[in-house]
């Protein structure tokens, strides 16, 4: 309908040009959030997911990444949520790599039809992580007795207050090559012929985007400006998709919400816990 009254227009009075919907994923991604700390996760980017996809006369969605990993399962449903959208809508996705799209945010990468880095970019890190630290001698030291009491041998595996034990960590590796395996097999079905036959691609390593065109990472340099106004022409308009709003101005940080003192406190603490794991995320890749 918006179409048949565009067309009724003096051409003067028409906007010249698409419009391109534009949506930014930045940080690391972790499930829930909150007012005090932003995360990406398939709860605060659908909504934007939602609104870009919708803008029928759109023949493209371009979608910014900057995110140096985190949740699997977070990454994989953002990436299943993006193509379901692009295919329901007949859409081609174009993605733009800014600072970082490494682990998990290289496999949201995935889920464009193109994918596109600035030649200092940071791309790739197809491996999985676990890490933590142990304290077996701490309570002993300090005087203090940990009690532990469990149905299910297994219920106390990889406690950071014991020593750690061979069958833990073998079984614990088992479970990453399960999940590296689905990780490369995404990238194999998304890039397809466009790899190289080289065998560190799927080592953990990180390239620049420079480097990430050559293995087939990456499709292209660039910015998302030029390219889009490349192929869609000078006129071309960009819209930048933002989260929802509460009303007073702040960003609706998925689910959670404003609470009592007790829950504020809460949240306080979570995001600071998040704020500390999410910085070393990004200094992994020396940002």
């Amino acid at each position: 309908m918006a179409g048949f009254w565009k067309r009724l227009l003096p051409k003067r009075f028409r906007k010249k040009g698409v419009t391109i919907p534009v949506i930014r994923l930045h940080g690391a991604i972790m499930a829930g959030g909150s007012q005090f700390k932003q995360t990406l996760n398939l709860a605060t980017v659908a909504p934007m997911l939602d609104k870009a996809f919708s803008k029928k006369e759109a023949p493209v969605v371009a979608i910014a990444i900057n995110s140096p990993g985190g949740s699997p399962v977070q990454s994989r449903l953002i990436f299943q949520r993006i193509r379901a959208l692009a295919e329901e809508k007949d859409k081609k996705v174009l993605m733009f790599v800014e600072d970082v799209a490494a682990s998990g945010g290289y496999m949201i990468a995935l889920a464009g039809d193109e994918i596109f880095a600035d030649p200092t970019s940071i791309v790739g890190s197809i491996g999985v992580v676990s890490g933590g630290f142990g304290f077996p001698e701490l309570l002993r030291k300090i005087g203090i007795e940990r009690r532990v009491y469990t149905a299910g041998e297994n219920k106390v595996i990889l406690d950071p207050f014991q020593p750690e034990k061979e069958g833990d960590i073998e079984y614990l590796k088992s479970l990453q090559l399960e999940i590296h395996k689905v990780f490369i097999d995404m990238v194999k079905m998304r890039r397809g012929e466009r790899l190289v036959d080289d065998a560190t691609i799927f080592s953990g390593l990180f390239w620049s985007g420079l480097r990430g065109v050559d293995l087939g990472l990456v499709d292209g340099l660039g910015d998302m400006r030029e390219v889009l106004k490349r192929r869609y022409g000078k006129d071309a308009q960009l819209e930048l998709i933002g989260s929802a709003r509460t009303l007073f101005g702040r960003r609706v940080p998925g689910v959670f919400g404003a609470g009592k003192a007790g829950e504020i406190a809460a949240g306080a603490a979570a995001g600071l816990a998040a704020g500390i794991e999410e910085k070393a995320l990004w200094s992994r890749y020396g940002l």
